[in-house]
């Protein structure tokens, strides 16, 4: 006998197997498109794309479900100003002094560097933070924080590219500025800012970012 509630599996389309293979193919097809995207256009995107691809993020399995994550929808300019004074900030430290020659030298061939005005021309900037704490007086803390929010993210980013809006996903090392921008505690740990908008009529591609590994490098089977 069950020790739980349960409610009834709620069963997928029933489909042939070729159906699943070309739902599959041309998912595939699709996310082999996304490219990040470092120069956008001031293009307003609707914010109803924004609260769909939340929604979609807040859908993903997590630890004992006790969906550990917070995303903060930024869209106000002051916000986004602030938020790219202090990055670069810290990008120019690490560039400077911080980072590893090793890193470095594995990111020359994408073009980065400190300098980055799209975190105030996009028109969104999605702030995400891992809860490490819950808000459940019994059971106080969350499980496997970061593969949960990092499972959320990846819908996060599906989604937002099958709407047809470019990203680009932002590290700034150490990013804790985020949460006095946002006004979150300090118990959450900022883990990422994920940049969201139409790309520019200038936008490029590094010839080194479109290389993808083949699937004989990143899968085996038994």
């Amino acid at each position: 006998m069950a020790e739980h509630e349960a409610l009834p599996w709620q069963p997928y389309p029933e489909l042939s197997d070729d159906a699943r293979v070309e739902r599959a193919q041309a998912f595939l097809a699709e996310m082999a498109t996304r490219r990040s995207c470092r120069a956008f256009s001031e293009r307003p995107v609707p914010r109803e794309v924004i609260e769909a691809a939340l929604r979609a993020a807040g859908s993903a399995p997590s630890g004992a479900n006790r969906q550990p994550w917070h995303f903060c929808a930024i869209e106000g300019e002051a916000a986004k100003a602030t938020i790219r004074v202090a990055a670069e900030e810290e990008e120019r430290q690490f560039y400077a002094s911080r980072a590893p020659r090793s890193w470095l030298d594995a990111v020359r061939p994408l073009g980065t560097h400190a300098d980055k005005p799209f975190l105030e021309r996009a028109p969104w900037l999605i702030a995400i933070f891992a809860r490490r704490l819950a808000d459940d007086e019994v059971v106080p803390r969350n499980y496997y924080v970061i593969e949960s929010v990092g499972i959320a993210t990846g819908i996060l980013l599906a989604t937002l590219h099958t709407a047809g809006i470019a990203t680009l996903v932002h590290t700034p090392k150490p990013m804790r500025f985020l949460n006095r921008v946002c006004r979150r505690p300090d118990s959450e740990k900022p883990l990422m800012l994920i940049v969201a908008g139409h790309p520019a009529a200038d936008a490029t591609i590094p010839v080194a970012g479109a290389a993808k590994k083949p699937l004989e490098e990143i899968s085996s089977w038994m």
